[in-house]
Parts: structure tokens; sequence; C-alpha cells
């Protein structure tokens, strides 16, 4: 018996190390590329955008605040030039056809991503939603904004038209 609970203590202990070193998106570091479709059936990959900045944004149907900030989301993704800076949507728990019809009531065309068993938002760190990614031209995590921004704001704009700079 006691040699069965040292071997079940041995395989909880493997097992929790092992869960605790899964790698996570970090500031400052090589952002996790991903394979995704959108809504409409178009293949994204991160890998793919290098010489954009992307703004990889996480959110869902049922958070108010997610919904709040979607015109703001399109307006980043009209007002910025498209060549140079990307907006992407992951939808997070949530139902794509649900998504599909509130983003089109408001007139979004943003790229609305489906992360069927939220490896993304695993592989980015998804502490909840909204959860917004600044990734650079060159493919490196430079923010990670954890709840919901007037993404109109000046300081909003500032931040992102810096990496936008040549």
């Amino acid at each position: 018996m006691k040699r069965f609970l040292s071997l079940a203590a041995m395989l909880c202990l493997f097992f929790l190390l092992a869960a605790c070193s899964r790698e996570v998106a970090e500031v400052g570091e090589p952002a996790p590329d991903f394979k995704l479709v959108d809504t409409q059936g178009r293949n994204w990959e991160l890998a793919e955008l290098k010489g954009q900045v992307v703004f990889l944004h996480f959110w869902a149907t049922w958070c108010p605040s997610c919904r709040e900030e979607l015109p703001y989301i399109q307006r980043l993704h009209t007002d910025f030039p498209q060549d140079q800076f990307k907006v992407l949507t992951v939808l997070y728990s949530d139902d794509p056809v649900l998504a599909a019809n509130l983003t089109a009531r408001i007139g979004a065309d943003f790229p609305l991503l489906v992360d069927p068993k939220a490896k993304v938002a695993q592989a980015y760190g998804l502490t909840g939603v909204p959860e917004t990614y600044i990734i650079d031209r060159q493919g490196v995590l430079r923010e990670k904004i954890v709840g919901a921004v007037p993404w109109d704001s000046a300081p909003a704009r500032q931040m992102l038209r810096q990496y936008l700079a040549p």
C-alpha cells in the first residue's frame, strides 16, 4: 500500500510540474504562431503576417465589455493601413454563428477567427476576455492588454502608431 501511495504521489507531482511548465506567450518574446480559420472559411497563419503589426483580440458575445469594444476595433481596422496593420479577432468559448451575426449587425468586417479547442488562447496565456495582444512587424509580442480599452482614444491609438512607425 505504501509503495502504491508513493507511486501515486510521484505521478501527481510529475503531472503538476508538467502542467506548470507549459510555455505561454511573454511580452518581449516571439509571439506563438498559430493557424486558425475565420468564419468566412479563410485560413490565417501568424507567420504569414510578418512585416505587419498584428492586433490580436480575444472576445466573446456573452461578454458585455467585449461587445462594447467591437465598434472601436472596427474603426481601427478601417482607419489604420491594412497592408501594415492587421486586426484579427478570436472568438473564445462561444458560438461562431452568434458572433458572425453580431459583427454583421454592427457592420464589422474584420476577420473573426475560431479557436475551437482554445489552443491559441492557451498558447497566449489568456486569462479572460476581452484580452488583446499587439505583435510587432518582426513577430514579437509587444503588449498584453487585459480588459476593455477605448480603442478610439488618443492614448490607445498613439500606442498602436508607435509600432507602425518605420
